[in-house]
């Protein structure tokens, strides 16, 4: 199999993390997208969608979406379980992960999108409004995070999950979205220096 991946994207990134917690290498090719290599015809026959991470197989198939691959591949290699153990973590992880997805990470990609001069080229038409009325939806989702992480050393309970990678992920790509954590929210700083800290974070 193999990976087809973009460095500075925030959705490959998650399936890279992933990868290095189960400490396993696929092999990757790199996918240009500030050179709309994922827009050539090469690439649109793998992903008719133009996105990374796509995921293809020895017998062809492809798999996209970056949670879907995660799944994969925790299938075939269920060690270290990232998608929780028994039935009520697998729940909470989802639950957890969907809300770091859609309250956070979805927010600022459109923050980022709509409103950085660089992504003209690629969020076509780009509507400056919605990146501004996306900055407090963002910073709702850090509250709903920060909330959850009072009480618990990570994003969906008591074990490092595919939800912190999601998040992390999110957090980090507020740095070009032009959006930072307050410093107010403690626990979600506290969690976002702790995972950063971890070997696969730097993937």
């Amino acid at each position: 199999m193999k990976l087809y991946d973009s460095v500075r994207a925030p959705n490959p990134r998650r399936v890279r993390i992933f990868l290095a917690e189960k400490v396993l290498d696929i092999p990757r090719i790199t996918v240009d997208l500030g050179a709309f290599e994922h827009r050539k015809a090469g690439f649109t026959e793998i992903n008719p969608l133009q996105r990374t991470p796509a995921l293809e197989l020895d017998d062809g198939t492809v798999i996209t979406e970056s949670v879907a691959i995660c799944r994969y591949i925790e299938a075939l290699h269920p060690q270290p379980p990232l998608f929780g153990r028994t039935p009520l973590e697998q729940a909470q992880i989802e639950m957890w992960n969907r809300r770091a997805e859609l309250e956070l990470f979805v927010p600022i990609t459109h923050v980022f999108r709509h409103g950085h001069p660089g992504m003209a080229g690629h969020e076509v038409p780009q509507i400056p409004e919605w990146s501004e009325a996306n900055r407090p939806k963002a910073m709702a989702g850090m509250e709903l995070l920060n909330g959850a992480l009072a009480h618990t050393p990570f994003v969906a309970g008591q074990t490092f999950s595919i939800a912190d990678i999601t998040a992390l992920c999110a957090i980090d790509f507020m740095k070009p979205a032009r959006l930072a954590v307050p410093e107010a929210m403690v626990h979600l700083r506290r969690w976002h220096c702790e995972v950063s800290a971890r070997p696969s974070a730097a993937a």
